[in-house]
């Protein structure tokens, strides 16, 4: 399992480790040090031994590249941020089908609604739902009902109840 840290934290954690190995720290103790396992220190010495500091650099993620570039993603944002209405869609909705429709439009690039929530994520976008209200609700009405009516509605019942006997 991944430890807990961005690539150049736990770069750091690596190189620490290893300038402690040199300054004559045993592997236990610098483990216990840099919050890692023995072995993992040992295996960082070995690779600092052969390859230098640079062997101790975060490895690129596996995986094809994105199918957008930064100014793409910029643009999309920015597109984004206009909202729906403004994209030619009908309400004020994104969704992960109008997302790709919109890349798609712009950029000629097909992504499947399944993976626009990746994309947006990457864009620092967060799902939201919108609030289920209808536009009509009278905040004035309502709150004059629970005043008036729904005390008399539940003294009414609690009336019908008959006493409840222990038994």
């Amino acid at each position: 399992m991944r430890p807990v840290g961005s690539a150049e934290e736990l770069e750091r954690r690596r190189l620490r480790a290893v300038d402690l190995l040199g300054k004559g720290q045993g592997p236990t103790e610098v483990a216990r040090m840099v919050g890692a396992n023995r072995r993992s220190v040992q295996r960082w010495a070995r690779r600092s031994e052969r390859g230098g500091t640079a062997a101790l650099a975060p490895k690129r993620h596996p995986g094809p590249p994105g199918k957008l570039d930064v100014a793409q993603r910029r643009r999309l944002g920015a597109a984004l941020l206009e909202g729906p209405k403004a994209q030619g869609f009908a309400t004020d909705l994104w969704t992960g089908p109008r997302v790709a429709q919109l890349v798609r439009r712009m950029f000629g690039v097909r992504y499947n609604p399944k993976y626009v929530p990746r994309l947006l994520r990457s864009l620092g976008w967060t799902p939201q739902r919108p609030e289920g209200r209808a536009y009509e609700r009278d905040e004035k009405a309502i709150a004059r009902w629970v005043r008036d009516e729904w005390p008399r509605i539940k003294k009414r019942q609690s009336a019908r109840r008959a006493p409840r006997v222990p038994g």
